[in-house]
């Protein structure tokens, strides 16, 4: 065999080895999305995504400037406690948020008797992620993870986002032109990535699919698993220094955003 031969099996060899993430190339500008998304369907396709999911969430996908800017300018979680609180936990939401644990009183204590997660804390997150669903976002999801996937900051994180936003739609949680969210491609009204969305997400209305855009039962429900699943001890404390607290940092890893969860939480409990 041929020197030149010889070489182009042994790329071929190494390609296979590195795997799907790391045989695709990433880019800083749009220049070279094209291809990259054409190699990404394919292997997409070779991990067992249908080609009609393919299709539907990646057919018409463009790179998203917008997307890499805001990526680029994330201020929020360096602002002191009381500037955040005033963003993200006003007064207003702490009124709402009381009225929202009356309206849903019910539900709420069907799943905090499941999974031992206290209302407050599901109210609370509700209220700081999306406004009570108010404002999840209507970004294109499969937009915004292509872009982040084969730009060059956090390529192999997002392309493993992309690939869980795909099986969603692949085992039939919601359909592609549904899955619209949060910049990052956040998804629902707690705002979750689209791997914990696989692994945590419950159907708790019992109509047979995961959904966290439109179902508020399993929006509640699912955000009650992903911390029980995580650790949460049932009726102990979420404040610094109680046993709860640390997990509220699985939820975010934000020191500043677990401290106002927990203010939060705590005065809708008052």
């Amino acid at each position: 065999m041929r020197p030149s031969a010889l070489r182009l099996v042994a790329a071929g060899v190494l390609a296979l080895m590195a795997g799907p993430a790391l045989a695709q190339s990433c880019g800083n500008n749009a220049a070279g999305f094209a291809p990259w998304l054409a190699s990404f369907k394919r292997q997409a396709a070779a991990q067992g995504i249908s080609q009609n999911t393919i299709e539907s969430a990646l057919g018409d996908v463009t790179y998203d400037s917008k997307v890499i800017g805001l990526d680029r300018n994330q201020k929020s979680f360096k602002l002191s406690l009381d500037a955040f609180m005033e963003r993200r936990a006003p007064a207003s939401f702490v009124k709402k948020g009381k009225s929202v644990i009356a309206q849903n009183r019910d539900l709420l204590n069907r799943i905090e008797q499941r999974f031992g997660v206290q209302k407050e804390i599901l109210v609370a997150i509700w209220g700081m992620e999306t406004g009570f669903g108010a404002n999840s976002g209507n970004m294109n999801i499969f937009r915004s993870l292509a872009t982040l996937s084969y730009d060059c900051r956090r390529s192999d994180f997002f392309t493993e986002e992309l690939i869980a936003a795909l099986e969603i739609v692949d085992r039939g949680d919601k359909r592609a032109s549904d899955m619209r969210g949060a910049w990052a491609g956040e998804i629902g009204q707690t705002q979750f990535l689209a791997k914990n969305y696989l692994r945590y997400a419950v159907d708790f209305d019992g109509d047979g699919r995961r959904d966290l855009i439109r179902s508020k039962a399993d929006v509640l429900a699912s955000t009650a698993n992903f911390l029980k699943q995580h650790g949460w001890v049932a009726d102990a404390g979420y404040n610094p220094g109680q046993p709860n607290f640390a997990r509220l940092q699985d939820w975010n890893r934000a020191s500043v955003y677990q401290q106002g969860l927990a203010l939060f939480a705590s005065r809708l409990a008052n």
